[in-house]
């Protein structure tokens, strides 16, 4: 029987999608939480010095995005078939291109420039990503709610994950994206998914 450990610090951040997809596929793994005194003397355990990190049968695994792709693949999160999960990548690509657009605002400690930053962000870069987004649900989701193939996969959830912090930093986002708001309605309706929402620890990033 496969076990599983999941490195990261108490927060949701890269490591929330993987969680994610074990609560979507109900696998049991362990949730290790280093808070951020502790993690020096838990740094040189891991293979890169950071995390997250999946500890899979006793071999540690880091990355974020290969560690949500290995564990989606493994619970048939990731696509019917090898061109399904292609679109998926793409999906996730493009997400991860937006989230690189943001993380910088995120990190600048200027409280001025971050507020500049932010807005043009808002005004500039979020909108882009945004239809590029709709674009590639209009391609692959076959007229359905989830992005690829009218089933769930990570790209859905991550996605997820990624509106929470958009709507943190404007929420009106997606008032004129509907697909995207019904896409993240429609993650939330999963009775698993549901359930992990409820009781995920409430944590600060």
């Amino acid at each position: 029987m496969a076990t599983y450990k999941l490195y990261y610090f108490n927060g949701r951040g890269r490591a929330e999608v993987s969680r994610m997809i074990f609560a979507a596929a109900g696998e049991k793994y362990e949730d290790i939480r280093y808070e951020q005194d502790k993690w020096p003397e838990h740094k040189s355990e891991m293979p890169l010095g950071q995390m997250p990190v999946l500890e899979f049968n006793g071999t540690k695994l880091p990355q974020s995005v290969s560690i949500a792709r290995f564990l989606a693949k493994q619970f048939q999160l990731a696509g019917k078939d090898s061109f399904e999960q292609a679109q998926v990548d793409a999906v996730v690509d493009t997400i991860n291109d937006c989230v690189t657009k943001y993380v910088p605002i995120r990190r600048e400690e200027d409280e001025a420039k971050k507020e500049e930053l932010t807005k043009k962000f808002l005004a500039e870069e979020l909108p882009k990503h945004l239809q590029n987004f709709e674009t590639l649900a209009k391609l692959y989701s076959k007229g359905g709610h989830f992005f690829v193939g009218n089933q769930l996969t990570w790209a859905d959830l991550l996605f997820y994950d990624v509106g929470a912090i958009i709507l943190q930093v404007d929420s009106n986002a997606f008032n004129n994206h509907a697909w995207l708001k019904d896409n993240r309605a429609e993650v939330e309706k999963q009775p698993k998914i549901a359930e992990y929402l409820k009781s995920r620890p409430n944590t600060p990033f």
